[in-house]
């Protein structure tokens, strides 16, 4: 456990954006049993899907323009750029630069990619917070989103009712902010239980990589789409969140009766609703976004900021927030942050 404490940085603004298409769980006849498409559209009923035309960086930039506007943010002072992301635009060059030109930001920003899935938000959120501790930089925009419908197979019942896509944008800054507080986590071991084996450098794309292998019977995927191993990553979520949030309170002294609201990768419902009984944190305290949208990866925490909180009478306190990131990798991140200044914007589409 990597334990980080910054002082006198925040979260100024939140935004995000989701492709208009919706996808819908209940027309997934074709693949999965009516009885467990039931199943399915208790905690996902539908998902948001991209364009062939429209990639992660277009969602963030989309985000961007939005916080930027209504924050009235002057361009001079943003003085990074972050872009958190399992599908960039290229693997040459980064994604980073193109933002910063596109968005109209200084040559002398600094930006660069993180290539990191569903604990993305956090671990970028740490970087962020620590390069705006830093003199001579005062504000970091860190763009964090994906599509991972691009890189699902259509015939995979484990994969296709749950990714959906989406691009966030959130801006760091040095102000009068409380402490906030991160943990951060890794075990490579567990790397191939959330994998595309093929189309990068140990197995580069071959006629071998789009080979077609079923599984369960039913489900189709090729080396070139993403493969989960759903019951396996609900072991190691069950085995690192909880004891993770409980750590961090503890090194920083507090308990789970501090917490106001507690923000978890939207992974799957039944686990974030398992985490939190182990925590003993009711359901009003825990915004869930997976319905409308499903696991959108390293977006799914500030997309649930953004399309949960955006009205401050649902969740009227939030100066001791939890977030919870967990998956691929395997790596995991927590952080205790204060939104209470936050100003979130309204959910736009692209």
């Amino acid at each position: 456990m990597a334990f980080i404490t910054y002082k006198g940085v925040g979260i100024k603004a939140i935004s995000a954006c989701v492709p208009p298409k919706i996808m819908y769980n209940k027309d997934l006849g074709y693949l999965i049993p009516e009885d467990d498409i039931k199943k399915i559209i208790e905690t996902i009923s539908e998902k948001r899907y991209a364009e062939s035309d429209v990639c992660t960086s277009d969602l963030c930039f989309k985000a961007a323009q939005k916080l930027i506007e209504d924050n009235q943010i002057d361009l001079e002072t943003i003085d990074g750029l972050i872009f958190v992301s399992q599908t960039p635009d290229y693997r040459v060059p980064a994604t980073a630069p193109s933002l910063q030109d596109r968005l109209g930001l200084k040559q002398g920003c600094l930006s660069f990619d993180i290539n990191l899935a569903c604990s993305g938000y956090v671990y970028g959120l740490s970087i962020a917070y620590s390069l705006a501790t830093q003199m001579g930089i005062n504000r970091i925009l860190l763009l964090v989103g994906d599509t991972l419908s691009k890189i699902v197979s259509t015939k995979d019942k484990m994969t296709v009712p749950l990714f959906g896509d989406a691009g966030t944008a959130s801006l760091i800054e040095k102000g009068d902010y409380p402490e906030s507080y991160f943990s951060l986590n890794s075990d490579g071991k567990g790397a191939e239980i959330m994998q595309i084996p093929y189309g990068g450098y140990r197995f580069p794309s071959s006629p071998e990589g789009f080979k077609e292998i079923t599984y369960d019977e039913v489900s189709v995927v090729n080396g070139e789409n993403i493969q989960m191993k759903g019951m396996d990553v609900f072991n190691f979520g069950v085995k690192v969140v909880v004891s993770d949030i409980k750590k961090l309170l503890n090194s920083c002294g507090k308990t789970t009766e501090d917490i106001e609201v507690l923000l978890f990768h939207q992974a799957n419902r039944f686990m974030t609703d398992f985490f939190s009984k182990r925590l003993k944190i009711s359901e009003e305290k825990t915004p869930f976004s997976m319905f409308r949208f499903g696991n959108t990866s390293s977006a799914s925490v500030p997309l649930t900021i953004v399309s949960e909180m955006h009205d401050k009478e649902k969740y009227p306190h939030r100066n001791c927030v939890i977030m919870s990131g967990f998956g691929g990798g395997l790596s995991w991140g927590t952080s205790l942050v204060s939104l209470a200044d936050t100003q979130i914007s309204e959910l736009v589409e692209y």
